[in-house]
């Protein structure tokens, strides 16, 4: 009995002096894991944004009013689909369109004196050509004409020479003789009568032209003054039809009235003044600010991230997968805006629509446990 205690006691004291070995081992294996598993594991290390939503791929699009004035008709319907051109206002156009309708009547009243100053043109040129050709005609009748007479006074010239030569002679009597001369004188004095005419013809035509030339400067000149007042009443045409197009509010793009202000007929619209928002009709984005320290030099085009929808908890709708599409360059109020390309069609569950608020998750690097924990450290320092 004596010396089964003895072994007993024994054992127990050696069991004493391996136990610290043992826990130190331990020890010394853990430390040695944890090492290995800090240094070799990877982990992935993500920055958060600041704020998120998800809006239309292009910026919403105010409707502003470009003059004021009263307001007669409004279509604003929050929610209503438009089209480019459809007529959001009319503002009163009243004055605009008694001014247009009276500058049209002063237009039109101008084609009836144009058509007479036209047709005055024609007549003057068509009679500048009737007097020639009656000039022409006039002349060859003229010379036919001299041409006779020139014979007849020729031949009277002959016979009142023979009866010179008779009367001489004394076969005939003086007053024959008499007779005679005269009336080879009258014959000769007809011809000479005949080449004078001929030789006005030319200047008279010249004359008729020259006043027919002036007729027609003055038609030209009134025609130009016609055409510079049809310019002028064409111009405040348009710009009447300008200034009455400018009080008709048009969509400028294709979408949907996602904000209008609540106005009545008989308003009255200040310039400038917004009347709605139209979201246009396309891919849905989401756009995050991001902390300079958390975006510049960490965020890149293509890196995945995970976005979260405040309103739609991930646990029962799940998390949207993105990617990095564009980073910002520069800081505006503090943040650095990101965009990230989003695919919306595989979560029919969760109604997308522009203005939906979130949060993002970047994956930014993969890195070890002591690469984070000396980081953190540096940080901390650095803090102090």
């Amino acid at each position: 009995m004596a010396n089964s205690f003895h072994r007993v006691s024994q054992s127990l004291r050696l069991d004493k002096g391996l136990w610290p070995f043992t826990a130190i081992l331990i020890a010394l294996t853990l430390v040695a894991a944890w090492l290995v598993w800090a240094f070799r594991a990877r982990v992935t290390h993500y920055e958060v944004s600041d704020s998120a939503r998800l809006e239309v791929n292009g910026a919403a699009y105010p409707v502003q009013a470009d003059v004021p004035g009263r307001l007669l008709v409004s279509k604003l319907v929050l929610g209503k689909e438009v089209h480019t051109g459809d007529i959001l206002l009319e503002l009163e156009s009243k004055d605009e369109q008694l001014s247009l309708e009276q500058e049209r009547i002063h237009r039109a009243s101008l084609e009836p004196q144009f058509a007479a100053l036209r047709s005055q043109m024609q007549s003057e040129d068509s009679g500048r050509l009737d007097d020639r050709k009656v000039l022409t005609v006039s002349t060859s009748g003229a010379q036919a004409q001299y041409r006779e007479a020139e014979a007849q006074a020729k031949l009277a010239q002959q016979e009142a020479a023979r009866a010179d030569r008779l009367h001489a002679a004394g076969l005939i009597s003086e007053a024959d003789a008499q007779r005679t001369d005269a009336d080879a004188q009258s014959k000769r004095a007809a011809a000479d009568n005949m080449k004078a005419a001929i030789s006005r013809l030319q200047p008279e035509l010249r004359v008729r032209e020259r006043d027919r030339e002036v007729r027609l400067d003055q038609v030209t000149a009134d025609i130009t003054k016609l055409q510079a007042e049809a310019a002028a009443s064409s111009a405040n045409i348009k710009r009447l039809e300008y200034e009455i197009e400018r009080r008709r509010l048009r969509a400028p793009i294709t979408g949907t009235l996602s904000e209008c202000a609540t106005v009545r007929a008989g308003a009255y619209i200040t310039e400038g003044q917004q009347v709605g928002v139209i979201v246009p009709r396309r891919k849905l984005e989401v756009v995050a600010e991001f902390s300079p320290a958390a975006a510049l030099g960490k965020l890149h085009p293509g890196q995945p991230a995970i976005v979260r929808l405040d309103g739609f908890p991930w646990a029962q709708f799940g998390t949207l997968s993105a990617k990095v599409s564009r980073v910002a360059g520069e800081i505006r109020d503090g943040k650095v805006r990101v965009e990230l390309a989003v695919n919306t069609a595989s979560h029919s569950r969760i109604p997308f629509q522009h203005g939906l608020p979130g949060s993002v998750e970047v994956e930014v690097e993969r890195t070890s446990p002591a690469m984070l924990l000396l980081r953190s450290a540096g940080e901390a320092l650095g803090a102090h």
